[in-house]
């Protein structure tokens, strides 16, 4: 919504007009460019149909790899539409399946932090910011800038972190080789669609548990917990031995109805027993002292380096202070009442992962394993529950961390680290770029627009 400085609104009114911009404040200006980049694009493209069925398969493809969510360092919608239409614009005669194509080849070698654009950025009537790395320190730390083709032109992806970035870059190249056997007839579109293995790929995620005791204040409180993630992401990536944080892109909810305030402690946890999950809400109605918990659960799939040869002894892997920080940061949110709402990090192994990551069938097999007095349970880092004092562990978890154990505890926990080969590295992409069809040049599809 927007508040257009104007007697009248007619019927035929076009926002393409850059003066309609003049006396709205910011937030205003953001939310009519929303429909003025829209309308920008498809006038910028040269056929319509086909960047609307190219667009169609781009977003499936990102929705099936887990990459498409901006608020979590990935892209969003308006993001993938300009890539998109970029590519359009390098092919104008080109089909849908040609634009797919091409859009993999180039988009896997794009010279980054080189921006897209699709049109040259320009000056307009107004003293507002026009995104300009040669002005704005801010922008130059851009690590995946496409630029709006609407005045005033802005970043869509200022969300993008190193490790984001690093799975995109993976995720085009392995796009790229599999339309490069389509198009030899080696394999099917199908396989382009195949759905992620997020929750398979590493041994160790952090889980961020979310939890009160409202529906209607957990919507926001959820929200506000999911919108820090990139923030944790972003202090993971500068701990040691860590060569990657992957965060997944939304949210697994539940609703617990419990008996006890033992079960909400556990809950707020994110220790859910089956009998505790299987409960309905009749079947605490009328019975005193029962509660429900409303409880989001958000993942990061953690990469560690692998241990490397003539290491001797166990190595550790520090994560209390990013963990700390941000559990601080969200506790800052000027609606935060510790009593009605929980924030809990911990770091779980991939055999403790919940079933309701997975699909049917899905899942793998849990490893049996003679196991000490307490372990193989996953490990709270930073627990804070609603309405209750936090509890420090007493377990001895076999995972790769050394961090606090309760809110108020400055005493770390270390535990041995196990080496680990799942997930990406840097090593990952170095690996033969996918090539262009016909000799086409990948240097002349990415160079500025306008250049000759």
């Amino acid at each position: 919504m927007a508040r257009l400085a104007l007697s009248s609104i007619p019927d035929d009114l076009s926002l393409a007009d850059d003066n309609l911009l003049r006396n709205l404040d910011e937030r205003c200006i953001r939310s009519l460019n929303g429909s003025r980049v829209t309308d920008e694009i498809l006038r910028l493209v040269p056929n319509v149909q086909v960047f609307r069925d190219s667009l169609r398969c781009i977003k499936l493809w990102a929705t099936r790899r887990a990459i498409y969510s901006n608020v979590n360092g990935f892209l969003g919608g308006v993001a993938w539409a300009m890539l998109v239409a970029r590519i359009c614009q390098l092919y104008p005669n080109a089909i849908a399946g040609a634009i797919v194509s091409r859009f993999f080849i180039i988009m896997y070698q794009w010279t980054w932090p080189q921006p897209v654009l699709l049109k040259q950025i320009e000056d307009g009537p107004l003293q507002v910011r026009v995104w300009n790395p040669k002005l704005y320190p801010g922008d130059r730390s851009h690590r995946m800038p496409i630029i709006t083709p609407a005045y005033p032109a802005m970043c869509a992806t200022h969300n993008v972190t190193a490790s984001t970035q690093m799975i995109m870059t993976e995720e085009f190249k392995k796009g790229a080789d599999i339309v490069d056997k389509v198009i030899v007839g080696k394999a099917n579109w199908s396989e382009l669609f195949e759905k992620h293995d997020f929750f398979h790929k590493y041994r160790y995620y952090l889980q961020v548990i979310a939890s009160s005791g409202n529906s209607d204040l957990h919507m926001k409180w959820s929200g506000t917990v999911e919108s820090r993630i990139r923030q944790l992401v972003m202090k993971l990536e500068y701990v040691d031995s860590l060569t990657l944080a992957h965060p997944f892109i939304k949210g697994f909810e539940q609703v617990a109805y419990c008996l006890s305030d033992e079960e909400v402690q556990l809950v707020a946890q994110g220790e859910i027993s089956d009998v505790i999950a299987n409960r309905k809400k009749e079947d605490i109605d009328g019975k005193e002292g029962t509660s429900s918990v409303y409880s989001t659960t958000f993942y990061i799939g953690l990469a560690i380096e692998p241990k490397q040869p003539g290491t001797v002894g166990p190595r550790r892997l520090d994560i209390s202070y990013p963990t700390t920080e941000f559990t601080k940061m969200v506790k800052q949110w000027e609606h935060f009442n510790d009593s009605k709402m929980g924030i809990v990090v911990r770091h779980i192994r991939r055999s403790g992962l919940p079933d309701d990551v997975f699909d049917a069938g899905q899942r793998p097999p849990k490893l049996v394993q003679k196991r000490g007095k307490g372990a193989g349970k996953s490990s709270d880092i930073s627990p804070h529950k609603p309405a209750k004092k936090p509890r420090s562990s007493t377990t001895t978890p076999e995972v790769p961390f050394k961090s606090t154990t309760a809110a108020n505890s400055s005493t770390p926990t270390p535990v041995s680290l196990v080496p680990m080969a799942e997930g990406y590295s840097s090593k990952d992409l170095n690996v033969k770029s996918p090539q262009l069809p016909f000799g086409e040049n990948v240097a002349v599809a990415t160079r500025p627009v306008g250049a000759s």
